[in-house]
């Protein structure tokens, strides 16, 4: 027993289940629990998106990283090399030769993401670059993204 008894007041402590803090305290009856959900709005999923996505997409300088940024009314890409942080090469429809090509007013379509894609490829390839990693930019692989890459594929460019 007086063994027991010491193992008690030892410095170790012996679990005694969760412990309330404050529960003796009565809580004032004003203040009334709120529970509020997280709103999220879409640019703030698609840059959580492509925080993921960067964790796993990386440009080197033997294999760069083409970067897509999709807006409602332009659409840009962007050759980087992450290991240096420079951009290599660097395509969108507000260069000349591609908005007198085309007539968007409501914004690029997917005819106008094939020309971006075959600029982007071509500059590319007269510096030199063959390989890169495809970054969508948390945009989903579908539309004007899938025509980009496709049209840079056909072009020469080894995604």
């Amino acid at each position: 027993m007086s063994a027991s008894l010491s193992f008690i007041g030892s410095s170790q402590q012996l679990w005694m289940g969760p412990k309330f803090v404050g529960v003796s305290a009565p809580r004032p009856q004003s203040q009334s629990l709120v529970i509020e959900a997280k709103a999220t709005t879409k640019r703030e999923d698609r840059t959580a998106r492509h925080t993921r996505i960067r964790k796993k997409v990386e440009g080197t300088t033997e294999r760069p990283r083409l970067c897509v940024f999709r807006s409602n009314k332009h659409l840009y890409v962007q050759v980087i090399d992450d290991t240096k942080m420079h951009t290599l090469a660097s395509a969108s429809t507000m260069q000349k030769p591609i908005s007198e090509e085309f007539d968007f007013t409501s914004g690029p379509t997917i005819e106008v993401a094939k020309k971006v894609g075959e600029v982007i490829a071509k500059s590319c390839l007269e510096k030199g670059i063959t390989k890169v990693a495809f970054d969508r930019g948390g945009y989903p692989y579908h539309g004007r993204v899938e025509a980009l890459a496709t049209a840079a594929r056909e072009n020469g460019l080894q995604f």
